[in-house]
């Protein structure tokens, strides 16, 4: 019985603790979590869940520590109020994913982001289409900010959803299919447009009756 109670008195105090401590770091979204934020909070809720379930450790080995990180927590976020150049080294820098309707692949490659990561962001936007899209920055937090092109709430109305016929120098026979045409047709519209080397392509879709593409590092 008094090892039972002894686990309740643990958990509510643990419970108690880490709440006033999250209080006292400042109110964050999740989306907005810095990489040190995660980093302290996981490291916190792991030394609780330790000290709970292990009844022969004191208390105070996992109090002594967790008010630590608590400590270089509020530091930290002290000293990134005052330098720039300390946020950037611990938050990191945004990173324009889309330049004046242009895809930066190697700002993608930097940030191990793909394709899909970027389609998936812009549907989340309610974004038909990339080819509606002026900048897109992928913010140090994780989360995508889009501005669009001029006349996007215009095209959005009779717009197609974007389908990715080649990524990366490859064609998407199934996403051909979705949209009945055939890899000769693709080829045969691409060459027209001058572009006969599909392998130097890194994305292409066909929206609305027209071609979006994109060429591999193009600057």
């Amino acid at each position: 019985m008094e090892e039972y109670l002894n686990i309740i008195f643990r958990t509510v105090f643990f419970y108690l603790l880490i709440l006033g401590i999250f209080r006292l770091m400042g109110k964050r979204e999740i989306g907005e979590l810095s990489i040190l934020d995660l980093v302290v909070f996981i490291m916190i809720g792991e030394m609780a869940i330790i000290a709970i379930e292990d009844l022969d450790r004191s208390m105070i080995h996992t109090l002594i520590p967790m008010l630590m990180l608590m400590a270089i927590q509020v530091a930290s976020s002290i000293i990134s109020l005052k330098s720039k150049r300390f946020r950037d080294f611990v938050d990191g820098k945004p990173s324009v994913i889309i330049n004046r309707g242009k895809i930066d692949e190697t700002a993608m490659r930097k940030q191990r982001y793909n394709f899909d990561d970027l389609l998936t962001q812009l549907r989340e936007k309610n974004i038909r289409s990339i080819a509606d899209v002026e900048f897109a920055i992928l913010e140090s937090s994780g989360s995508l900010s889009v501005i669009e092109k001029p006349g996007y709430q215009k095209n959005q109305k009779n717009g197609d959803i974007t389908l990715p016929l080649i990524l990366d120098g490859n064609i998407d026979e199934e996403n051909l299919k979705k949209i009945n045409k055939t890899n000769l047709w693709l080829r045969q519209e691409l060459k027209r447009q001058g572009y006969r080397d599909i392998k130097k392509i890194s994305f292409c879709s066909f929206e609305s009756g027209k071609f979006y593409i994109d060429l591999k590092d193009e600057t």
